[in-house]
């Protein structure tokens, strides 16, 4: 059996989702769940930056769009919330682009959906 990357930061980060999904159930819009994480992650004192804006290196030159990861969670794990009704190839797509420009090794993709919150965790 493979070591589980980051298990202990993880399962805190997948704690504070359930708190957040617990209090707020579904049908809200993506930003009311960031809104409520960034409250739920300050009161855990679990350290994170909002919304890190990443630039996209190509042949030597910085290109001009970011890629900004909703959260960056113990500087090394990025944390991507959705509000769809499934997450599909595309939300792990962005997942892995945003693992590729932070250097981060783990990315958790959590999707709070009208009947549970679904989270995924990717590895690069």
């Amino acid at each position: 059996m493979s070591k589980i990357i980051y298990k202990d930061e993880s399962y805190a980060i997948v704690g504070a989702l359930f708190e957040v999904y617990n209090n707020l159930g579904s049908g809200f819009s993506e930003i009311v769940y960031k809104d409520a994480l960034e409250y739920e992650l300050n009161l855990l004192n679990i350290p994170f930056t909002r919304e890190k804006e990443y630039a996209v290196s190509y042949k030597n030159s910085l290109l001009k769009h970011k890629f900004y990861a909703d959260f960056v969670v113990f500087d090394k794990i990025i944390l991507e919330i959705k509000s769809v009704e499934n997450i599909n190839d595309k939300h792990v797509a962005q997942c892995i682009n945003y693992l590729k420009v932070s250097n981060c090794k783990l990315a958790i993709l959590a999707n709070f959906h009208k009947d549970l919150l679904d989270h995924k965790r990717i590895v690069l």
